[in-house]
């Protein structure tokens, strides 16, 4: 086991507080690149992100997402969006409702980490209202925006780290 890898994946944090600085072109694919790289149910793959730079963009999603003001303070925003039928093409209604999310939660987990292994802070924001982020992003209707994604340099040294349940209380061993 790499103890690097693992002590970046146990480093990483949400970050919400963001600099001036922008994110050159080549490091947003590199992390897409590494979210890409993600699993998905058949390798289906149903996922489409969008890249949002553009400041009044970036303050619309912002109010979709309850007035989350660091999501408009961060240089690139991505919105990661959900293609069921893609995934419900081979695996019908499971691949619909469940698949899907998992897919899109894996790329999600994918660009997080390496946003941080680049030297960038990310932050996962989930509560948003769906009609506002796919007003502001023009999100078809056969697709579902289920993240976003505000990146940038932190604009402290290290993301406040919360605490983690102890593994004794969340794992079971065999059977419940």
């Amino acid at each position: 086991m790499n103890e690097e890898c693992i002590a970046a994946i146990l480093s990483r944090g949400s970050v919400r507080k963001f600099k001036y600085d922008s994110v050159p072109a080549s490091d947003v694919e590199r992390i897409l690149e590494a979210g890409f790289s993600a699993p998905s149910a058949g390798n289906r793959q149903p996922w489409r992100v969008v890249v949002v730079q553009n400041e009044s963009t970036r303050s619309r999603l912002s109010r979709a997402a309850y007035d989350q003001r660091f999501i408009a303070e961060a240089p690139v925003v991505l919105v990661v969006c959900a293609v069921p039928a893609e995934s419900a093409a081979r695996y019908q209604e499971r691949g619909r409702t469940l698949y899907v999310l998992q897919d899109t939660a894996a790329l999600t987990e994918n660009v997080l980490l390496a946003a941080h292994i680049m030297g960038y802070g990310a932050c996962w924001v989930g509560a948003f209202d769906e009609g506002l982020v796919r007003d502001a992003v023009n999100v078809p209707d056969e697709m579902r925006p289920v993240a976003i994604l505000p990146i940038g340099k932190p604009a402290r040294s290290a993301p406040e780290r919360r605490s983690r349940r102890a593994v004794s209380e969340v794992v079971i061993s065999e059977r419940f």
